[in-house]
């Protein structure tokens, strides 16, 4: 399955002139990460396959009378002995067709993130953007001055992660300006605008704990990554 394309060659420019532009005024380095998504979620897809099976073999258990007559009705059985042998054998067909029809239809993504709760899509976003950040950003500066700010396109979700300089003199709250102003773009699907304003915001910030010093260079690239 091809990953989708969010953003055009053209945007691409625009995000990476913008946080070269922060980075005007700053010592700080921002990077930017656009994922498709943040997690396969394939234990999610097991717990709902499971969670049916045993669903069915619920009901099979409440029922048992209308189940097996349905199932002598779809084989176009007359008459049938049902044995503990061919009851267990019944059970298991259907709990095998219940695992395998739930993780089949989960292979259609907005039915899969959809069934995905919340919490554990916050949870899996917010690793998966710490250890990018681990990978791509931190320590990697002289002042430890790097800043990541990743977007996670299905599960709705964005995070914005600080080196120790920045996180020491600068609280998490204040970020939240940055992350309304990436959420008010992207809930009208302007995936760049969504960016560019938050790296925006995160600049203003920056410049004002970390302001450009004599000899600075750029130590992290500037250009949107896409994963």
């Amino acid at each position: 399955m091809s990953k989708p394309i969010y953003l055009s060659q053209a945007d691409h420019t625009r995000v990476s002139d913008a946080v070269s532009q922060a980075e005007h005024h700053t010592a700080g380095e921002i990077v930017t990460i656009l994922a498709d998504r943040s997690d396969g979620y394939t234990d999610v897809a097991l717990t709902w396959a499971a969670l049916a099976s045993l669903i069915a073999l619920c009901a099979l258990a409440i029922a048992p009378a209308f189940y097996l007559g349905l199932y002598a009705w779809l084989t176009g059985s007359w008459t049938q002995e049902w044995t503990p042998r061919a009851i267990f054998t019944v059970a298991a067909g259907v709990a095998v067709l219940k695992f395998g029809g739930v993780l089949i239809i989960q292979l259609w993504q907005p039915l899969k993130f959809f069934l995905i709760p919340a919490p554990i899509r916050t949870v899996r976003v917010h690793d998966r953007a710490i250890r990018a950040f681990r990978i791509g950003a931190e320590r990697r500066t002289h002042g430890r001055t790097g800043i990541l700010i990743y977007l996670s396109m299905r599960e709705h979700r964005a995070e914005i992660v600080a080196d120790e300089a920045i996180a020491t003199h600068v609280d998490p709250e204040v970020w939240g300006e940055a992350m309304d102003a990436m959420l008010t773009e992207l809930k009208q699907g302007r995936i760049a605008d969504g960016m560019v304003a938050a790296i925006e915001k995160v600049g203003i910030v920056l410049a004002e704990h970390f302001p450009v010093q004599d000899g600075d260079v750029n130590e992290l690239p500037d250009r949107l990554i896409e994963v």
